[in-house]
């Protein structure tokens, strides 16, 4: 079996070098454009990335960054409210926008010869939006309904957002996206104002371009319509590092749901601040070998086994501006309990520091990863998607080349190191949700949460 695998990494690994080159300039207001050619087919994605996300706000004006995302489409000095929109579909195109912890992107996808449009529309935006009060306090009524709908009347969601707040004690990541009910209330029209001059510039964004196109075109027109806009004084904000945590957190959520649910977090570093530069290659190869599918640990020993958990998942991001967590989270099957569950999950994670994976295991892990991080390069959004994100949190777009690289070279060493040193009692954070008796409301309104904390229109 083992000589199965090593063909597919020889052919893999050469795929992700043939990949055309990303030009890179930056223009004299601060805006850097980044450039990637595809013409396997005749579109072109824009992307515009601002280093601008819930991570940078404070107490009392939580969710701004998100409600600013929702203005960015209600008009500017030379557009009315909605136009924008109207303009993209016009030309065939599709466009949206989502707000993160860490950045705030808008993106357009249209035939290539359109390019233009979404240039002038966006530097149109980047700095002339009109941000009138009665589109604001319409704007902000959808917001509050969002949250209603995707947090507060979401179980697993509300669970999330309790669990980030307790796991959190100075990090910014215990800020939800979507902000407190209570600062939504009292958020004002001029919050929105503030926020966006100070942030909403060109030295303060990056734009990313993928598809058919030619790049010294596309810088060419970068400077016809982003090249006057003005910059801005922008300040870093200051570091609210998290402290050393110092023994497990527990904590139960009581909410109307339909079963109950169970998050566990573990401080982790991401590439930002780790120790040793494999080790959040070596979280991510851990994350997979446990849920990468239907072959993978939980799902083939949990759920289909040992039939312990209707569902289960693991999730860890290396790419992030401040160090984060590995998340695991499960729900248990008919029969049995939570406590089950995370029992379960445990006995998990002491075998990853027990016993090394197995070199056939990983390889084929390995294989799958890599495959995926392949397959998505047939997406102009998605290389867009990878450029824009690793330049906007500070690590630089140059890490794609090294991606699929530094995953191939990650040992069962390396994996039983990791899960030994920062998947233990002291770093963890335990949050169950007790379900409570439901109404026919509540019933209609349980949707399913995916555990992303990123909100879009």
């Amino acid at each position: 079996m083992k000589k199965l695998f090593v063909p597919i990494l020889l052919i893999l690994s050469p795929l992700c070098t043939l990949q055309a080159a990303v030009v890179e300039h930056t223009l004299d207001n601060g805006l850097k454009v980044l450039v990637k050619q595809d013409d396997r087919a005749p579109i072109v994605t824009t992307q515009v990335w601002y280093r601008i996300g819930s991570s940078f706000e404070y107490g009392g004006i939580t969710g701004v960054s998100h409600v600013l995302e929702h203005m960015m489409f209600k008009g500017t000095e030379h557009l009315e409210p909605g136009e924008f929109s109207r303009i993209i579909s016009a030309n065939g195109g599709d466009e949206n926008a989502f707000t993160a912890r860490d950045f705030t992107t808008y993106f357009e996808t249209m035939a290539a010869d359109r390019l233009a449009v979404s240039f002038e529309l966006e530097a149109e935006r980047m700095r002339r939006l009109a941000l009138p009060e009665d589109e604001f306090l319409k704007e902000l009524e959808v917001v509050k309904e969002e949250r209603r709908l995707r947090t507060d009347d979401d179980p697993k969601a509300l669970t999330f957002e309790q669990f980030n707040a307790a796991a959190y004690e100075a990090s910014p990541y215990r800020i939800p996206v979507i902000g407190w009910a209570s600062d939504l209330d009292s958020m004002q029209i001029d919050d929105v104002r503030e926020w966006y001059k100070k942030w909403y510039a060109p030295n303060n964004a990056t734009l990313v371009v993928v598809g058919d196109v030619d790049p010294d075109a596309v810088l060419a027109l970068a400077e016809q319509h982003f090249g006057s806009l003005k910059p801005e004084q922008i300040d870093s904000p200051k570091p609210r590092r998290e402290p050393e945590q110092r023994g497990e957190k527990r904590l139960v959520v009581r909410a109307p749901a339909k079963e109950p649910y169970l998050i566990i977090g573990y401080k982790t570093p991401a590439l930002v601040d780790a120790d040793q530069p494999w080790e959040p290659y070596a979280l991510e190869m851990l994350a997979s070998v446990l849920d990468s599918g239907s072959s993978s640990r939980l799902s083939k020993e949990l759920v289909r086994g040992q039939q312990i958990a209707a569902s289960v998942g693991v999730s860890y991001d290396a790419f992030t501006r401040l160090p984060g967590m590995l998340l695991l989270s499960g729900s248990p099957a008919k029969g049995h309990d939570i406590h089950e569950v995370e029992q379960a999950l445990m006995a998990q994670l002491k075998r990853l520091q027990t016993e090394p994976v197995g070199e056939e295991e990983l390889a084929r892990i390995r294989a799958q990863l890599i495959a995926s991080k392949v397959y998505e390069q047939d997406s102009v959004f998605y290389q867009a998607m990878q450029l824009g994100k690793l330049e906007t949190v500070g690590l630089g777009w140059q890490l794609v080349d090294d991606y699929v690289e530094q995953l191939s070279a990650v040992t069962p060493e390396q994996i039983q190191a990791v899960a030994n040193k920062y998947l233990t009692a002291q770093r963890r954070t335990v949050a169950m949700l007790e379900p409570q008796p439901l109404d026919d409301d509540a019933n209609s309104s349980i949707a399913t949460y995916s555990g992303a904390d990123i909100h879009g229109r």
